[in-house]
């Protein structure tokens, strides 16, 4: 009896020591996934706070959809976690496919109905937009291309290739028009053929291939009159009140917060609605008017911290698809960043690009939490 206790098989459920190092539940990234967490707690904050005052009969209408979103975008999350990312690089073309049909259709969709919105599909309670698939599907795509190659260096065809994999979803996201979406493929597309080992003059060519795309949608009339005219803005070209109005309160918004800013629900700008549609396209200038330069230095400190993680599972990754998968999130997650506390500056074009976890929109945070737990699913397969 006194030799079973040595011999017996230890105990399941928590705490079991049967458990492999290598064990993939054991190896989720915590820091990233409270990093995520916490900004994801704050961004609801900050949509609540600047859209309680726009709705009079339910001042909780875009928070409390927002925490719905979040709330689905959690268990996707924990979907995408659950499954090996190899699953999503065996069905990458099939998801890529599906993606350019979706966008092919909305511009279909929005030709023969003018009442179809451009950049997205109406389903009722959610308007789901394609070009926030594109993100996660064209990653996926593109990192499993150029992983195949296995090569410490990206050869011309493998890069013909991969440009036209990233271009075909740019270019109908161009069309739309949607130059905010279209700018992220892209950043994803540098971000992967960067660490692919991809030569500096191919890079200068997706460039140049892209401006000039941009340049075609504008001669060619398919950019809508309001973004041209936020590009007038941004080059000087245009000083009329009303079409600085937007930009202008931002910066006195953010301006006037101070160091540490007037306070949750006190901002006479953040409250009164003198930044339209604040709660998505301008959430820095209402963190930066209530809690001042500190609060928006703990915000970007945040972002900080999951760059750092998403950089340490790139390095840690156990494969080339993993790194890859890691550096377009990490692109994207600084490109989208930059972009949205840019033009709250003025120091970039207004081109409506959310910040991530903290702008309201259900289809850009599901695609968020996804990109996520691709890294998490990276990090948590290392050992493996």
């Amino acid at each position: 009896m006194a030799l079973e206790f040595f011999v017996r098989k230890p105990d399941s459920g928590l705490g079991n020591i049967r458990s492999s190092p290598a064990d993939p539940y054991r190896n989720i990234d915590w820091v990233l996934m409270f990093t995520q967490g916490l900004l994801t707690v704050i961004g609801c904050f900050v949509v609540y706070s600047a859209s309680w005052t726009r709705i009079d009969d339910d001042p909780y209408a875009f928070v409390t959809r927002q925490v719905v979103f979040a709330i689905a975008a959690g268990v996707g999350m924990v979907i995408v976690m659950s499954l090996d990312y190899q699953f999503f690089k065996e069905r990458a073309a099939l998801l890529y496919s599906i993606t350019i049909a979706l966008l092919m259709l909305l511009l279909v969709m929005a030709f023969v109905m003018p009442s179809q919105s451009e950049i997205s599909f109406d389903l009722g309670p959610l308007n789901f937009q394609p070009a926030e698939l594109a993100k996660f599907t064209t990653l996926i795509a593109l990192a499993a291309y150029l992983a195949d190659e296995r090569s410490d260096e990206v050869s011309y065809p493998r890069f013909l290739g991969g440009l036209i994999l990233v271009g075909t979803p740019a270019t109908l996201i161009i069309l739309q028009p949607d130059l905010g979406s279209a700018s992220v493929i892209i950043s994803i597309a540098m971000g992967v053929l960067l660490v692919a080992g991809a030569k500096p003059r191919y890079i200068a060519l997706i460039s140049f291939l892209s401006v000039m795309t941009v340049a075609g949608a504008f001669v060619g009339g398919f950019v809508n009159e309001y973004q041209k005219e936020r590009f007038r803005v941004f080059f000087g070209q245009n000083t009329d009140e009303n079409s600085i109005y937007q930009v202008r309160n931002a910066i006195r918004a953010l301006g006037t917060g101070g160091v540490f800013g007037k306070g949750w629900l006190e901002g006479q700008l953040t409250n009164d609605g003198s930044v339209p549609v604040m709660w998505a396209d301008f959430p820095f200038a209402a963190v930066g008017e209530q809690f001042g330069l500190a609060g928006c230095a703990v915000l970007l400190f945040l972002f900080m911290v999951m760059l750092a993680r998403i950089w340490r599972i790139a390095t840690l990754s156990k494969d080339l698809l993993g790194t890859y998968l890691c550096a377009g999130v990490f692109t994207m997650l600084l490109w989208q960043v930059f972009q949205n506390v840019g033009m709250t500056l003025g120091i970039m074009p207004v081109t409506g690009l959310p910040m991530p976890f903290i702008s309201y929109g259900g289809s850009s945070l599901l695609s968020y939490f996804a990109m996520m737990g691709i890294v998490q699913s990276v990090h948590m397969r290392r050992m493996r």
